[in-house]
């Protein structure tokens, strides 16, 4: 039935998103939860193994540094390999990872260089695991649903991953410290076979690979394309600003909420929820917004909204305030990355769709990287709001420079990007 009628209206009016992408989503939704219980569990018992600041910050490092590392060849691994066998592989292969580390957790074996390693190796596979999905939601579901169904994955992370997930997984330490680490074991075996069951078909190997050509080429490939498409371009230029300044800022969150609004250990927590909240909201609204004034426009004001968010954190004190532009920033951040992940998924031929979702995760987590330290820096040296005002000055240079490019989002898809492929 669904194959014959696939635009079929459900009672809400509107197309469903097929079998596969419900079983996307449902391995999503899994490694999400798991992943959002190990925010918090990570840091526990890296504290626990080791109690010291320079510890914890290194967890947070090492996972960051495969990101760095690989992620455009990532993306050239995903383009040559059947993708559903990369993310069921990488799924499995974090499961097991994860349930050796509860084990050693459980027998006392634990040190801070088994648990590192045990980081790395789960960054290695989150690299791959996020490059493969990126690259699957094309496959499964028409280029024209392509905004709500990465809203709703962008719901999924929010709910699981940000507000669900650090509250199970703290509880479960404290229970058993090798709890949380199996439960998340258990949630990647069980995407991994989920994901077994999505129905694809070999793609069509692009003419360069038919006669040959390294990974090297490949990465090169992915590298050159982006640089080469305009709306791709900047799109990767925005989020690597955005990051090298906005990860800036929030780099010194914690200080920020303490000193400058005055808050406890609760109310910093409420605080960092306000921004989750507001994600949620975002993702239930973008299907909402996107067809009634597109793409372009929630790119182009939402780099004036975030520009606003950072110059109005540093203008306020009232954490009630504080906390109400944070909500607002949750709503502009999920928004503005679905709809970015919308165009570039869009304008992407499926060949290269793996590559340039590399590329893009690369400029994302190195600006991620640069930024924290930049913020921590400026910081120390010109002021606690420092960060902020940076921040808001980049962006708005950014709104105004990335204006005109970002017209491009609306544009009719790449040719050979429509359907459904695998």
């Amino acid at each position: 039935m669904s194959s014959l009628f696939p635009f079929r209206r459900t009672r809400a009016g509107r197309p469903p998103l097929g079998r596969d992408f419900t079983l996307l989503w449902r391995a999503s939704a899994l490694t999400n939860l798991g992943d959002g219980a190990l925010l918090a569990a990570g840091p526990l018992l890296v504290a626990s193994v080791a109690p010291s600041p320079l510890a914890v910050a290194g967890a947070a490092a090492v996972q960051t540094a495969p990101h760095l590392l690989f992620s455009p060849f990532a993306g050239a691994l995903v383009d040559r390999l059947p993708r559903r066998s990369v993310l069921v592989a990488a799924d499995l292969a974090r499961g097991a990872v994860l349930a050796l580390l509860a084990l050693a957790v459980l027998t006392g074996g634990a040190h801070l260089w088994t648990v590192y390693a045990a980081v790395f190796a789960l960054g290695v596979g989150e690299t791959l695991a996020d490059t493969a999905y990126g690259a699957l939601v094309p496959s499964v579901v028409p280029r024209e649903l392509l905004g709500r169904a990465n809203a709703r994955l962008a719901l999924t992370f929010s709910l699981n991953n940000q507000l669900l997930g650090p509250p199970l997984g703290a509880a479960l330490f404290a229970v058993l410290w090798a709890l949380p680490f199996g439960f998340d074991a258990l949630a990647y075996a069980v995407a991994g076979l989920v994901v077994l069951r999505l129905s694809v078909r070999p793609r069509t190997p692009e003419p360069e690979r038919r006669n040959g050509g390294g990974l090297w080429a490949d990465t090169l490939g992915g590298l050159v394309f982006v640089g080469g498409v305009p709306v791709l371009r900047t799109l990767t230029g925005c989020i690597l600003v955005m990051n090298l300044t906005g990860v800036g800022a929030f780099s010194i969150w914690v200080l920020y909420a303490r000193e400058h609004l005055g808050l406890s250990e609760a109310g910093f927590g409420l605080f960092i929820a306000a921004g989750a909240v507001g994600g949620v909201v975002g993702s239930r609204v973008y299907g909402f917004w996107e067809p009634r004034v597109g793409r372009a426009f929630l790119l182009r004001w939402g780099l004036v909204l975030e520009a606003a968010t950072y110059a109005a954190l540093a203008l306020v004190a009232s954490p009630w305030a504080a906390g109400a532009v944070m909500a607002l920033f949750g709503v502009h951040a999920v928004v503005w990355g679905t709809a970015a992940v919308t165009v570039r998924q869009s304008v992407t031929p499926d060949g290269l769709l793996g590559r340039a979702a590399g590329v893009y995760r690369w400029a994302d987590l190195g600006g991620a990287a640069l930024g924290a330290v930049l913020g921590g820096a400026l910081a120390q040296t010109l002021g606690l709001l420092a960060p902020f005002w940076v921040a808001a000055a980049a962006v708005g240079v950014l709104a105004a420079v990335a204006w005109r490019p970002l017209g491009a989002a609306d544009a009719e898809p790449a040719a050979g990007n429509s359907g459904r492929r695998s």
